[in-house]
C-alpha cells in the first residue's frame, strides 16, 4: 500500500492537569476548572471560578476498540513522542485546538478568563516551538472585547498563526453578526491571523449541561450529528454580516464539521440575498457564496462525501484533519482512511486536500517530504 502524507486541518492538545496550578497564582488558579473526585471514584466535585457543583463522574466514552482517548495515544502530549506518531500515521503538520475550552464558559468573571487563556497560551506556544509541524491555536477570551483585543496582539507577538474560537460567543453576548465584534475581526486582520471555529463548542453552563441534547434512542448519534451545525452558523454569520466584505484577506476554517455543507450553504445564502433583496442588510459587494468558497475552510476526517466538495462541487478550499488524539479521529487507521477516501481521486485533487490546502493557510510549514519515514517500513 502506497503510503500517503497528509496534513490535519484539525489535531488537539490535552492541556495537563497542572496546568494553571503551574502557571497562575494559587488564589486565581483555585478558580481555574478543576475537578476533585470521591475516593470511591464515581462522583466529583466541580470547581470553577467560585462555584462547585456535584455530579456522577461522566463514564469515559471509548472507540471501537474499547479503546480511550488517553489510551490510545500516550505520546500526545510529549513533544517528541508526538511527532514519532504522526510519521507513522502520515501525519505531516497539524492545526492544533485545545480540548479544555468545555469548562470555560463556566466562568464570568472577563479578568479570571483572560489569566487562564494566557496560561493556556504560554503553555502552547512551547509546544508549538518544538516543531514548525505544529500549528497551536490560541485561546482568545471572549467575555470583553477589549481583553479579546489584547490577547490577539500578544499571541500574535508570541508567534501564533491561528487563533481558537467557539462556535458562538459567551451568553449574553451578540452573535458573530453583532457590529460589537468589528474590532476583532479588524485585529484578526491586521495581524494575519487564521480564525479557527471547531465545532461542538457552544457555551453553556456546565452545572446544568453536558452536551447532550438527546437522550433515549439514538442519542449518542444525534448528540453527534448536532454539533455540526454551529460551525455552519458562525460562518454563516460573517458572510451575512459583511465581515468579508470589510476584511477581504480574513480567512476562517471550520474544523471537524465535515464538508458538503459548503456548496449547500452557499447555495441557500444565494437564494436568500437574491429573493428577499428588499430585506437584506448589508448589501454585500459580491455574492455570499463568493466569500465562502474564498475565505471559508473546513476540514473533515472520514466523510466520504467531503472529497466530492472539491471535485464535483467546486469549493477548494476543503482540508483533510485526523482529529488526533480524540476518539472521533483516525489514529491506528489513518493510512487505511487515507486511502479509503482517496485512491482512485486524480492526483490535483487529492494533493489539494491533503497537503495544498492546509499550505495556503500556514504556508511557514516546511513542505511534506517526498518520501514517506523510516517508521513506515
Amino acid at each position: 500500500m502506497t503510503f500517503i502524507w497528509a496534513n490535519s486541518g484539525d489535531s488537539h492538545l490535552i492541556e495537563p492537569e497542572s496546568l494553571f496550578g503551574d502557571a497562575l497564582p494559587a488564589p486565581v488558579a483555585a478558580r481555574m476548572p478543576r475537578s476533585v473526585k470521591d475516593p470511591d471514584g464515581r462522583w466529583e466535585t466541580v470547581l470553577v471560578d467560585g462555584l462547585e457543583f456535584r455530579r456522577r463522574v461522566p463514564r469515559p466514552l471509548l472507540d471501537g476498540e474499547g479503546e480511550s482517548t488517553s489510551s490510545r495515544a500516550p505520546g500526545s502530549n510529549d513533544v517528541a513522542r508526538r511527532l514519532d506518531d504522526l510519521d507513522t500515521e502520515g501525519i505531516w503538520a497539524e492545526l492544533i485546538y485545545p480540548s479544555i475550552g468545555i469548562w470555560t464558559s463556566s466562568i464570568r468573571d472577563p479578568e479570571l478568563l483572560a489569566a487562564g487563556s494566557r496560561a493556556i497560551n504560554d503553555w502552547a506556544i512551547e509546544f508549538q516551538r518544538y516543531s514548525p509541524r505544529y500549528v497551536c491555536t490560541a485561546t482568545i477570551p471572549l467575555l470583553s472585547v477589549e481583553s479579546a483585543l489584547e490577547e490577539i496582539e500578544r499571541s500574535a507577538g508570541l508567534g501564533f498563526h491561528a487563533v481558537y474560537f467557539p462556535v458562538a460567543p459567551p451568553s449574553g453576548a451578540g452573535d458573530w453578526a453583532s457590529e460589537d465584534w468589528e474590532p476583532v475581526w479588524s485585529a484578526l486582520d491586521e495581524a494575519g491571523l487564521v480564525l479557527g471555529f471547531h465545532v461542538g463548542t457552544e457555551p453553556h453552563d456546565a452545572s446544568t449541561f453536558h452536551g447532550n441534547y438527546f437522550r433515549g434512542p439514538g442519542g449518542a448519534i444525534l448528540n453527534y450529528m448536532e454539533t455540526t451545525y454551529g460551525g455552519q452558523r458562525a460562518a454563516c454569520q460573517l458572510i451575512a454580516s459583511g465581515v468579508f466584505d470589510r476584511h477581504p484577506d480574513l480567512r476562517v476554517i471550520v474544523s471537524e464539521g465535515g464538508a458538503t455543507w459548503g456548496p449547500f450553504a452557499a447555495d441557500r445564502l444565494d437564494e436568500g440575498y437574491r429573493q428577499h433583496a428588499s430585506a437584506v442588510r448589508p448589501r454585500l459587494r459580491r455574492l455570499p457564496s463568493e466569500y465562502l468558497y474564498e475565505n471559508v475552510y473546513a476540514s473533515f476526517q472520514h466523510d466520504r462525501s467531503a472529497v466530492a466538495a472539491v471535485t464535483a462541487m467546486g469549493w477548494r478550499n476543503v482540508c483533510w484533519g485526523s482529529d488526533y488524539p480524540h476518539l472521533e479521529g483516525t489514529w491506528g487507521h489513518t493510512q487505511k482512511t487515507l486511502h479509503e477516501l482517496f485512491d482512485g481521486v486524480d492526483d490535483a485533487a487529492r494533493r489539494r486536500i491533503t497537503i495544498g490546502t492546509f499550505e495556503e493557510l500556514f504556508p511557514h510549514v516546511p513542505p511534506v517530504p517526498a518520501a514517506p519515514p523510516p517508521s513506515a517500513g
